[in-house]
């Protein structure tokens, strides 16, 4: 079993800032790329960033500047930092794994959580 857990959603004004957090729990021999993505009401998911395990990384360019995601691989833990929220990032944010297991390799989400950023 693998469970994928974001927290560090929530309100904020325009102009602040968040840091959402993405753990990956169970029974894993590792984790390789890892993702934010985004869904706001009417529109499709969409990537925001990813990270590779060496650290490589790839933004959407409406968050580039804005947005940092790093990784702790001692705890299967990825992060993203988001500065100069705009109401346009309002959505659900969900992380993505792609993980080695033992038994069940393969990518898995989150069930997401709310950034609300408001004007």
């Amino acid at each position: 079993q693998v469970q994928v857990a974001e927290s560090g959603g929530g309100l904020v004004p325009a102009g602040g800032s968040l840091r959402l957090s993405c753990a990956v729990s169970g029974s894993i021999l590792r984790l390789d790329v890892m993702s934010w993505y985004r869904q706001a009401p009417g529109n499709q998911r969409e990537l925001v960033a990813q990270i590779t395990r060496g650290g490589g990384t790839n933004y959407a360019d409406s968050v580039k500047g804005r947005f940092t995601i790093s990784r702790d691989n001692a705890k299967n833990t990825i992060y993203l930092q988001m500065n100069s929220l705009k109401p346009d990032d309002t959505a659900v944010y969900y992380c993505a794994a792609d993980v080695v297991s033992y038994s069940n390799s393969g990518d898995y989400w989150g069930q997401g959580t709310q950034v609300t950023v408001s004007s």
